[in-house]
């Protein structure tokens, strides 16, 4: 007697009615034969297979036999019969996917589409399921509508294959970028809605959303839009501010998006008292100072944050590492106040007891350590653990750099301090070109190794060519020759001058030297700076050079040999040296020939940059830059070493050179008095409110150069004012400006625009 094929013993075993139809008499299975088998191995049924050889078996065990093979996904169908004593088991093999083949894909590379198909198990060498094929093209389209893609069609084509295999392949139409039309925000009563929309990222396209992509949707986004909503609300005293739901409509075609957002705004509270609470540790007087909320004015949930953070700050900086602050509000509804209690608990005083280093393969761990201004050994301290991030990513040796502390597991008052940084690659081989409007075309070519061979040491080569500078350097830079910081550093260069390119004289220069120099900290933000240089220089002439330069070669040669030393004191404390948006950098320094020299002369610079932030991200630079050049014993100043004003680093819509005195060819000739005062409001681009490569500026310019006696006369400064535009380009900085020049002498050559691309040396 043979058993019944699969689906009629499926509904006997599920109490169909078919059920007593079908029953048959129990036997001993004597032996089992598979058949059907192609790939799959007879031991993975056997494995699977819950009947075994001398067993007895009834259309209930049959049922769970053929259940359990099915459980396996391997198989299409599933069949059991009874020949005599033997149990045959026969199945039909679900195909294997053999290939997967992607057309159409652009947006994703083919590798993370494959990615994306194997979350959901569907990869070349598995068995392939319908189901399985329907998740994966629902997880790819996921993928899509994550970029903004809701217009995405994915097509798939099965092809059967010899030996019980497929092929899949996947027609993909990416279709466009979803962008969104319409922002609405519902329940806005206390704001206007424009005001509002300003705080998102996301934006409805304007003339920069090709750049920025702003308008496109986004999720997490969207997510991060509702906190900045919720932020701007509760810095202004909405405690009760909640976002009620959030709709995205999409079009019929899938490619805009209307975006509206549900609020409650609430009523506005003003803070009424804030009072320390706990074990404050520090004199709570102290403390007190920290919190910026005072009471009577509009509740800030910023000022709130800022508050609990400076507190735990300066705990942290007496080795309460693990302290908690937290500020409760006592709302009082009735009088829209509310009153709050910064509850203080330090915690227990901790110690370092181990810093590990992790990460780095290349740098060696005392580059690294070098930096660190927390100890083994020591106390917690929560700024000096700050202050060595800042170091290690002043360093600019690593991509990311992250501190942070876990408690040791057998010491209540120990925590490790682990520094983990992700190197990146330090050294440049650099051939490109930019372009001055004073300078001209140059072609710049540099190798340079700012952590050689992971010392931290530094070198560079260049060389780089203009219309008016032709210069070749060498320099190598130990940032450490002391443990204590002091550097040392090494210069050679040969540089050819024609100053007739930049209409400040004809003739030209042809220069070599070499200079030393060393930089010793006095604090985490001071250098004092000096060291040694010697320069030879050869003046060449020809029958159009002016007067001034045919003289003073009459007086002192046509080649002349300087040994100088010089001394500086710089401070920096900028949050940025690429985007400042607060802080100063300052440098007052010298130079002053020595004896041995052809000449004796100094000069004396002050250069100060201080950046105010006003609000948001717009803040205000003001720029002071002073120099003096005299001569000593008699000697004269050499009018090559003149200061020059004018020009997109200068004075903006005056020509590089041209503003000051002028030669009996109306040349520039440059001063050895120098002032150079800028003023500039710094913002960013509307619709690029979080780029950091862009900026624009309005900026009013004053300045002017005076030459060897010659009294500093404030009347004869020249002013400007106008619009500027600067990018840190993929192919390096380009400076725009628009000026509109003031009191402009005679002789003076204006530029209105101006513009400089790459760097100019």
């Amino acid at each position: 007697m043979k058993l019944k094929p699969l689906h009629l013993l499926l509904a006997a075993a599920l109490g169909s009615p078919l059920s007593a139809a079908w029953a048959f008499d129990a036997f001993v299975v004597r032996d089992i034969r598979v058949e059907g088998l192609q790939r799959t191995d007879l031991g993975t049924v056997f494995n699977y297979l819950p009947v075994k050889v001398g067993e007895t078996v009834d259309d209930t065990r049959a049922s769970e036999a053929i259940k359990a093979l099915f459980a396996t996904g391997f198989f299409n169908d599933v069949r059991v019969e009874r020949d005599g004593g033997t149990l045959i088991v026969t199945v039909d093999e679900r195909p294997t996917i053999a290939q997967i083949n992607i057309n159409g894909s652009k947006l994703l590379e083919k590798d993370q589409i494959r990615q994306a198909l194997r979350t959901q198990n569907f990869a070349e060498g598995r068995i392939f399921e319908q189901g399985v094929l329907d998740a994966a093209v629902n997880e790819l389209k996921q993928q899509y509508y994550g970029r903004g893609r809701y217009s995405v069609i994915i097509k798939t084509q099965i092809t059967k294959l010899e030996r019980n295999r497929v092929g899949v392949q996947f027609d993909i139409s990416e279709g466009d970028v979803a962008r969104i039309q319409r922002i609405n925000i519902v329940g806005a009563k206390a704001f206007d809605e424009d005001d509002l929309i300003e705080q998102l990222s996301l934006t409805t396209p304007n003339w920069m959303t090709w750049y920025t992509r702003s308008d496109q949707y986004s999720k997490p986004k969207l997510q991060a839009d509702l906190e900045a909503l919720r932020s701007f609300y509760l810095d202004r005293g909405y405690l009760e501010f909640s976002v009620d739901s959030t709709q995205v409509a999409l079009s019929e075609d899938r490619e805009a998006v209307y975006l509206t957002i549900n609020i409650t705004e609430g009523q506005q509270y003003k803070v009424s008292d804030v009072k320390l609470v706990g074990d404050t540790v520090v004199a709570p007087d102290e403390l007190s100072r920290l919190i910026e909320l005072k009471s009577g004015e509009v509740f800030s949930r910023q000022k709130l944050n800022r508050s609990t953070a400076a507190i735990s700050e300066r705990l942290g900086v007496e080795g309460y590492a693990f302290a908690n602050v937290n500020a409760v509000p006592q709302i009082d509804k009735e009088s829209r106040t509310a009153a709050f209690n910064v509850y203080v608990d330090p915690g227990r005083k901790v110690y370092v007891r181990r810093v590990n280093i992790i990460g780095n393969n290349l740098t060696r761990d005392e580059v690294i350590r070098r930096e660190l201004r927390q100890l083994e050994s020591a106390q917690y301290d929560g700024s000096k653990i700050k202050r060595s991030k800042q170091r290690l990513d002043q360093l600019d040796y690593f991509s990311e750099v992250t501190v942070d502390t876990a408690p040791v597991s057998e010491a209540s008052d120990q925590v490790d301090v682990n520094v983990r940084v992700a190197e990146k690659k330090t050294g440049n081989f650099n051939i490109g070109a930019g372009y001055g409007q004073s300078e001209g075309i140059i072609f710049v070519l540099s190798l340079s190794q700012s952590n050689f061979l992971g010392s931290g040491k530094q070198f560079s080569a260049e060389f780089n060519n203009s219309s008016a500078n032709k210069v070749y350097s060498f320099s190598l830079q130990e940032p450490y020759m002391t443990p204590d910081g002091i550097s040392v550093g090494y210069n050679l260069y040969r540089r050819d001058t024609d100053p007739s390119e930049l209409d400040i004289g004809d003739y030209s220069t042809s220069s070599y030297g070499g200079s030393v120099r060393f930089g010793i900290p006095t604090s985490e933000t001071n250098r004092i700076n000096f060291g040694l240089a010697a320069e030879h220089l050869k003046l060449q002439t020809t029958s159009e050079s002016p007067d001034r330069v045919l003289d003073f070669i009459g007086r002192n040669g046509e080649v002349n040999t300087t040994f100088t030393t010089t001394l500086s004191w710089g401070r920096d404390t900028r949050d940025s040296a690429a985007y400042p948006t607060r802080g100063m950098q300052t440098s007052i320094g010298g130079e002053v020939t020595i004896p041995g020299s052809d000449l004796d002369f100094y000069k004396i610079n002050f250069s100060n940059q201080l950046f105010i932030p006003i609000w948001n991200t717009t803040s205000l630079m003001w720029n002071l830059d002073i120099g003096w050049g005299d001569q000593y014993n008699d000697s004269e100043f050499p009018f090559y070493k003149n200061y020059y004003a004018g020009g997109v680093t200068s004075i903006r819509g005056y020509k590089f050179g041209t503003v000051g005195p002028k030669d009996e060819n109306g040349d520039g000739i440059g001063g050895n008095k120098k002032l150079v005062n800028n003023v500039e409001l710094l913002f960013p681009i509307p619709g690029m409110k979080d780029d950091k490569s862009t900026r624009l500026s309005l900026f009013a310019d004053a300045g002017a150069v005076w030459g060897t006696g010659h009294d500093v006369d404030f009347a004869e400064l020249r002013y400007s004012a106008g619009m500027a535009f600067t990018w840190i380009s993929p192919i390096g900085p380009i400076k725009l400006s628009y000026a509109k020049p003031f009191n402009e002498q005679e002789g003076d050559r204006l530029e209105s625009f101006q513009f400089q691309l790459g760097n100019v040396f």
